[in-house]
């Protein structure tokens, strides 16, 4: 059995390998480059091919079928400020030089792709454009330029000017040979350009200046202090419960603050009105006069939040609380920021009941919060219902969306889990959700509580398969600990099975923020 295993594998067509290129395979090289560049000056020569591997090896590779090269790809690294959108392919190459390269630059430029022609039926472009994109990750450039030709131009030149030969290509009326292949490897058109290759008869010394963007580039990285590409989450389902005082109330806090701050967490999520239990200590007799009374404590659980967020080294969203001024009600959302600042969101859409039992208004501004890991926004409950908010938070970079809810039961509850979980799809973010279990006897239209707090993910293959991150035990008090890798929003955002964010008809519609006059 043995032997006719290792019988089969010798026997097999083909024994592909991507490796980098060498001298002693220049033969082989320029036997492909003279066919395939025929029309257009050959192949290199043995001296510039050699000046091309001293300057820049890494960058030169090849696939090899059975030790024989048979497709091949050649690059530099240039500082893409010093040529601009108005270069040619001479300029870069440089007579065969290649002093264009330039090892602390910031772009890879693709000088040449070439397979042999029977081999063309394997894909092997493809494998080689893949590696390419693969190299300008791992050295962390800005994207990949190149010139592509459009030799199928020279069949429409008569009746067709570049740019609309260009458009019919790109949707798919017309088909080209370099152009199309290009196009399907998630490059763009960034300009047409005039002479780049003033021998390419076939294009009629047209080029396209194509793009490939890095989505995964980062500014040189400070030593200390860096944005984070994976950033922990804490969320707290919160237990109501009777409290004697403020500093009661505190104690718990600062018992779940210091809990999640222990797992090295980023951020920790405490639910909308989880200070509920306050309102028992009111003698009002009204819920409207109850949750005024609240609102009272409101600026002192800010400021004791604020120095726990300091004091444990982890932001802290602190659910939402009722404030009360100039004679109106509003709910609010705080982020207490570890460095000591802070912001905050206003609830925008109060419910019915919210308005009928405690006559509370909607806030007038949706913000998005700049934090050390990265762009978030905050939706208080009934907010997340409306997708226009985390749409319009999305269109500011929004990775992550921390919805604090309160829900008394199961259906409630479901609005806003399953709203959280569209808003997780359609806009390419994380959203975690939490909120508050137990029951309050003594506070009116607070008495009952249902939760599941949860962590949602967009739904491809690099996420969980049910687009669940992490989920509680429903009703239980407890805490969600979750990683999130941001890295896999930007790999979704251009390379997803789906691409919500991009494939959008902003031709057809947009989305816009009217403000009142008193903003």
């Amino acid at each position: 059995m043995s032997d006719k295993n290792e019988e089969s594998t010798e026997q097999t067509e083909h024994k592909l390998l991507l490796r980098q290129l060498q001298l002693k395979d220049y033969n082989e090289v320029k036997a492909i480059m003279e066919t395939v560049y025929r029309n257009i000056d050959g192949s290199w020569t043995r001296k510039e091919f050699s000046n091309l591997l001293k300057k820049f090896p890494e960058g030169q590779i090849c696939i090899e079928d059975k030790g024989r090269v048979v497709a091949g790809a050649l690059s530099l690294i240039v500082d893409y400020a010093q040529y601009g959108d108005k270069h040619t392919y001479e300029q870069i190459v440089d007579r065969g030089t290649f002093k264009s390269h330039d090892a602390e630059g910031d772009t890879l430029y693709g000088i040449d792709v070439f397979v042999d022609p029977e081999y063309r039926n394997l894909r092997l472009g493809r494998r080689l454009y893949d590696a390419r994109k693969e190299m300008c990750e791992n050295l962390n450039l800005r994207g990949i330029i190149a010139g592509g030709r459009i030799p199928g131009y020279k069949d429409y030149a008569n009746k067709l000017t570049p740019a609309k030969y260009i458009e019919m290509v790109r949707n798919k009326e017309l088909s080209d040979p370099v152009l199309s292949f290009q196009l399907s490897n998630e490059f763009h058109v960034r300009k047409i350009m005039k002479n780049y290759l003033p021998d390419d008869t076939d294009s009629r010394a047209y080029a396209t200046l194509l793009e490939w963007v890095n989505v995964y580039f980062e500014e040189k990285e400070k030593l200390i202090g860096g944005t984070k590409s994976v950033v922990r989450i804490g969320i707290v389902q919160w237990q109501m419960r009777s409290v004697k005082s403020l500093e009661d109330m505190m104690q718990q806090i600062e018992f779940f603050v210091d809990t999640v701050s222990s797992y090295k967490s980023d951020i920790v999520v405490f639910p909308e009105f989880f200070n509920a239990p306050l309102m028992a200590l009111s003698k009002e007799d009204t819920p409207s006069e109850a949750i005024r009374n609240m609102a009272e404590y409101t600026d002192e659980i800010r400021e004791q939040m604020i120095h726990l967020a300091l004091s444990y080294n982890i932001n802290i969203i602190a659910g939402s609380m009722p404030e009360y001024y100039d004679n109106k009600l509003y709910n609010v959302s705080y982020l207490c920021r570890r460095d000591g600042t802070y912001d905050k969101q206003y609830k925008l859409h109060v419910t019915p009941d919210e308005s009928h039992y405690w006559g509370m208004r909607g806030g007038h501004k949706l913000k998005i919060f700049d934090t050390d890991i990265g762009k978030i926004g905050i939706l208080i409950c009934y907010d997340v219902e409306f997708p226009e908010l985390a749409r319009m938070l999305s269109d500011m970079d929004m990775k992550i969306l921390f919805v604090p809810y309160w829900t008394d039961t199961k259906n409630a509850y479901l609005r806003v889990r399953r709203c959280a979980q569209a808003r997780a799809i359609e806009n390419e973010c994380y959203v975690a959700i939490t909120g508050s279990v137990g029951n309050l006897p003594k506070v009116e239209n607070m008495d009952i509580q249902y939760s599941q707090s949860a962590v949602f993910s967009p739904s491809d293959f690099a996420f969980p398969h049910d687009a669940v991150v992490a989920e509680a035990t429903p009703n239980t008090e407890m805490t969600l600990i979750a990683d999130l890798d941001l890295d896999l929003l930007k790999d979704l955002n251009t390379a997803g099975s789906v691409r919500n964010l991009k494939d959008r008809r902003k031709d057809l519609y947009n989305l816009s923020w009217v403000l009142r006059k008193d903003d």
